[in-house]
């Protein structure tokens, strides 16, 4: 029988574990913390984060944060580097490597060549008196009291601690570059974020033959059809310039259906309404999206210095493009 009771102070006793061993770090972040931020900071080149184990996966978190936060960086296998990958480093980086001993064989077997390229080491261990720490020219001290494996075995306070050392590391450096939100959505285009930051309407909107069309003198009849055919709910409505003068919608339709009024006698330009949104190329697509749901409306007409439609951009396309 499972002992529910039992599981919880199990898992309660892990995050209490690995939150002091986190607190713990807190008397460790001093001049050689400050150092190492002002050494990444210099760095005229890319930031090498090199692990191995579980360290090396921590490594590699570290190394997509921080490129991905302003500060070039990747991750470096130490297997690889002393079978000829080591060749990627250059005299303008700055080496980051983690060891919870400071020990690590495959580790400690790549920094003479990181000594005599004569590139800047930063180590992370958890002992502070060990190769890796004192052949480095920064040590920070990520060392923990225990585990939070009842075995005192598997890494779990002392990898937690590593990465939360270098996530200060990339949060600060974060603030001393004076990284912007703009600068994280160039990072991650693809995301919600920069999606919302950097995609513009350009992309999203129906033009040429695409776009619903037609002149104000159209029976009604002629401009349903235009709707069907269309499939976006509306159409424009343009004068013989090709301004735009109004947009007939679906809502509009229900309004003449309880009017009874005549569809093949009733001209577009009668029952059209005028006072329409309008936007403009370059807009972001949050924005239209806010116009949208401030207006309560599903579409938005795009025109250009002329009053003239080039294009539409309906609900469903923002929708498509998973911005909202």
């Amino acid at each position: 029988m499972i002992d529910t009771k039992r599981i919880q102070l199990l898992a309660q006793s892990v995050l209490e574990t690995e939150a002091e061993a986190i607190l713990k770090l807190r008397p460790k972040i001093n001049e050689s913390f400050v150092e190492a931020c002002q050494l990444l900071l210099a760095c005229k080149g890319r930031i090498i984060v090199t692990g191995i184990g579980k360290s090396g996966h921590i490594a590699n978190k570290i190394a997509a944060t921080l490129a991905s936060t302003g500060s070039p960086a990747f991750f470096l296998h130490p297997s690889e580097a002393s079978h000829g990958d080591i060749g990627v480093i250059t005299k303008k980086d700055v080496v980051i490597a983690l060891s919870n001993s400071g020990n690590t064989e495959e580790i400690v077997a790549i920094l003479p060549i990181i000594k005599l390229l004569g590139v800047p080491l930063i180590s992370i261990t958890g002992n502070p008196n060990s190769t890796l720490a004192k052949m480095a020219n920064i040590n920070l001290d990520a060392s923990v009291t225990k585990e939070a494996c009842p075995l005192g075995l598997a890494p779990t306070s002392s990898t937690t601690a590593a990465l939360a050392l270098g996530d200060a590391l990339a949060v600060v450096l974060i603030e001393m570059r004076g990284f912007t939100p703009e600068d994280f959505a160039l990072s991650h285009p693809g995301g919600t974020l920069g999606k919302r930051l950097l995609l513009r309407v350009d992309s999203l909107i129906r033009t040429g033959d695409a776009i619903p069309i037609v002149k104000k003198d159209t029976p009604l009849s002629e401009a349903l059809i235009e709707i069907t055919n269309k499939r976006m709910g509306m159409t424009c409505v343009i004068n013989d310039e090709g301004a735009l003068t109004g947009i007939f919608t679906d809502g509009d339709l229900r309004r003449v259906i309880d009017k009874g009024l005549d569809i093949h006698n009733t001209k577009i330009s009668e029952i059209m309404t005028t006072s329409c949104k309008t936007i403009s190329l370059g807009i972001l697509a949050v924005e239209a999206v806010q116009i949208m749901e401030q207006y309560q409306i599903t579409t938005l007409v795009v025109t250009d210095k002329n009053n003239s439609p080039i294009g539409v951009v309906h609900m469903h396309d923002l929708l498509k493009s998973g911005l909202i």
